[in-house]
């Protein structure tokens, strides 16, 4: 049986709670009420104190002892009302009591109002005086992230609303809550990502090659503040099947900032080809024909990317758009080179700008 509960209901915790779930509970009601996150409202930022001072408490196993015999009046005024001396220790002081640290002697305490807990409020100060000092809140806010609090729950970034501020070195115990709060370090500038076209012809795409590319890259002495300008040779592979859009990826070897290195991406774009286009993995051709031969019949032999020599042909008559797919001789496929697109000829049919009268009167004979 405690002697009151005002500090447990601080952080909505039962007085037979374990450490584990007072950390729990601590780190839940400090990211909610921290300063940070709720700026220009002084209620959050006492709230934020409260939970933090009693979980100060509370984790310290004699602390939390004394607490739970003799209450909160017991710290507030220092052991001055202490219980009778059946409770042990000299001069009335529970066992213990006296070797806790930051119980001076002598009168003076703590201030009273703002924490909920039924009957009288409490509210913790760090004015100095006889009673016990709590540390500052930010410090104990930092403290226990250092100690690993930061692991106990299931945030993915616990400190992204901070800024940082709070987890710099402590002040240390007896810390007065009038001191300045220490400012939030700047931050250093973003490392960025620099995208720069790399056109690479049909062909190195269908085979891979590799390429040399000499870029210039801004460099920067910390010591110095000094930049200077240095060429750098980059070794790129550009795999069989890559596309347009395709990109490759350099880590670090761009210019350098105070923040860090800029990482380089190169993004392949296809030079145009005078035979072919892309299409996916497969590659299309256009041949054109003459209206006689598109009428009459014809034949042609046409190159692969890879440069072999094929037949292609038709009867007539031969509408425009016809075509001819020969399969497997397109680009290779990236996740399986050995595997190819088609290679697709189209038909154009190229007609007369102008006819005779007398030819227009032989075409409708015939036709």
């Amino acid at each position: 049986m405690v002697a009151e509960t005002k500090l447990y209901d601080s952080l909505l915790i039962k007085p037979e709670a374990t450490q584990d779930e007072i950390k729990k509970a601590y780190r839940k009601a400090a990211l909610k009420y921290h300063p940070d996150k709720n700026q220009g409202d002084p209620k959050q930022g006492e709230k934020f104190k409260e939970v933090s001072q009693a979980y100060e408490i509370l984790s310290d196993p004699e602390k939390r002892k004394v607490y739970d015999q003799y209450g909160l009046e017991f710290l507030l005024h220092g052991g001055r009302e202490a219980p009778q001396p059946e409770a042990g220790g000299a001069g009335g002081m529970p066992s213990g009591f006296a070797n806790m640290g930051g119980m001076p002697p002598g009168g003076g305490g703590f201030n009273m109002g703002g924490m909920p807990g039924g009957g009288r409020s409490f509210h913790f100060s760090t004015n100095g005086g006889s009673g016990f000092n709590f540390s500052n809140p930010e410090d104990i806010f930092s403290s226990f992230f250092k100690q690993g609090g930061a692991n106990m729950g299931d945030d993915d970034d616990v400190f992204a609303s901070f800024g940082g501020v709070g987890l710099g070195g402590g002040r240390g115990r007896g810390a007065r809550s009038g001191a300045p709060r220490a400012r939030p370090r700047a931050r250093s500038p973003e490392v960025t990502t620099v995208e720069k076209p790399l056109p690479v012809s049909l062909e190195d795409l269908f085979k891979g090659a590799p390429k040399k590319m000499k870029i210039k890259r801004k460099t920067f002495d910390p010591a110095t503040g000094k930049r200077s300008v240095e060429d750098s040779i980059l070794d790129i592979k550009i795999e069989p099947g890559y596309k347009a859009g395709t990109k490759i990826k350099f880590k670090g070897v761009g210019d350098q900032e105070e923040g860090g290195t800029q990482d380089l991406h190169f993004i392949i774009s296809e030079k145009e080809h005078p035979l072919f286009k892309r299409e996916g993995d497969d590659l299309r051709m256009i041949i054109e024909l003459d209206l006689k031969e598109a009428l009459t019949g014809w034949q042609r032999t046409i190159s692969t990317i890879d440069g072999r020599q094929l037949p292609a042909s038709g009867g007539g008559p031969t509408q425009p758009g016809y075509e001819i797919r020969y399969p497997h001789q397109g680009m290779p496929k990236r996740k399986n080179p050995s595997d190819r697109g088609d290679m697709i000829v189209q038909v154009k049919v190229k007609f007369p700008s102008s006819l005779t009268q007398a030819q227009k009167t032989k075409l409708k004979e015939i036709l």
